[in-house]
C-alpha cells in the first residue's frame, strides 16, 4: 500500500461544538488537497461541505445521534434523512449504549436500521463505545450491525474516559 492509498482512505473529521465555518471550509480544502475519502462534520456544516466538496471525490459525513447515542430511533432517523437532503453521503451513527448494556439487542438493531433506512442507501456507519461495553457486548453490537444492513462499525466517538484499545 502506498502513501495515497492510505490518504484515500482517511476521513478528516472536525467535530469541536467551536468549529467555525472557516476551520470547515479548510477542513474541505486540505481534504481535496490530500485526496482523503471524505470530511466528517456536524450537520449543520453539512450543506457548506456539499458545497464545498462539489465536483471533487471527497465525501461529505455527519454523525447522527453524536456523541452519546441516546436520541431515540425516530430522532435519529430524522437526523438521518435530513442530513441525506443536505448533501450527506456518509451517516456515522452512534448506537444507544443503554440498550446495549442491558442486552436488548432487538431494539439496537431496529434502532439502527431505522437510520440505515432512513439514509436512502447512503453509507451507515455504526459507533459503539467500545470502552463501555465486554468483549461479547462488542460482539454482539457488531451483530446488530451487520443485521439491520450497515456498512462499517466504528470503536468509539472519542468523548468517553477511554477510547478505542
Amino acid at each position: 500500500m502506498n502513501k495515497q492509498d492510505i490518504l484515500s482512505r482517511i476521513d478528516s473529521t472536525l467535530l469541536k461544538q467551536t468549529a467555525t465555518s472557516q476551520q470547515i471550509c479548510a477542513l474541505c480544502e486540505n481534504a481535496i488537497n490530500n485526496r482523503f475519502a471524505a470530511v466528517c462534520v456536524q450537520p449543520c456544516y453539512v450543506p457548506l461541505c456539499a458545497k464545498w466538496l462539489n465536483g471533487s471525490p471527497v465525501k461529505v459525513a455527519t454523525v447522527i445521534g453524536f456523541p452519546m447515542g441516546a436520541n431515540t430511533t425516530a430522532v435519529k432517523a430524522f437526523e438521518a434523512a435530513d442530513a441525506v437532503r443536505n448533501g450527506a453521503d456518509e451517516l456515522d451513527m452512534v448506537i444507544n449504549i443503554g440498550l446495549a448494556k442491558e442486552g436488548n439487542w432487538a431494539a439496537v438493531r431496529d434502532d439502527i436500521a431505522a437510520v440505515v433506512e432512513a439514509g436512502a442507501g447512503k453509507c451507515v456507519k455504526v459507533i459503539i463505545e467500545t470502552c463501555f461495553l465486554d468483549r461479547e457486548q462488542i460482539r454482539l453490537a457488531c451483530l446488530a450491525a451487520a443485521d439491520a444492513g450497515a456498512q462499517y462499525v466504528k470503536t468509539s466517538p472519542g468523548m468517553a474516559s477511554g477510547g478505542a484499545t
